[in-house]
Formats: structure tokens, C-alpha cells, sequence
């Protein structure tokens, strides 16, 4: 166990930081989602179409 550690060390910290990224990425959506703050658009809601169907006030 201690070979494959040490032969690996490198993948398994970069696949763990990789996986702290995604799961601060996602946090962060997960938060302005609840919060009504989610702008996926941009925006820039004065020149939308849809802008009195995508963000209820």
C-alpha cells in the first residue's frame, strides 16, 4: 500500500485538488441559487426577451 502511495502521489493530490475545485464550484452555485441571486443569462436583463419569465420578482 505504501508503494502505491508513494508511485502515485502526485495523481492522487492533483486528482484531490481537482475535486476540491469542483466541489467549491458547485457550492458556490448551490448558494446563489438558493439565495434568487443565480445569473446565468449575465444580467443584462433590459435588452432580454425574457427577462419577466427567467428572473420572478
Amino acid at each position: 500500500m505504501t508503494e502505491f502511495l508513494s508511485a502515485n502521489f502526485g495523481t492522487i493530490v492533483t486528482a484531490l485538488i481537482v475535486i476540491l475545485i469542483v466541489f467549491l464550484a458547485v457550492r458556490a452555485l448551490v448558494r446563489e441559487k438558493k439565495k434568487g441571486q443565480s445569473c446565468s443569462c449575465g444580467c443584462n436583463c433590459g435588452s432580454c426577451a425574457m427577462s419577466g419569465a427567467c428572473h420572478k420578482k
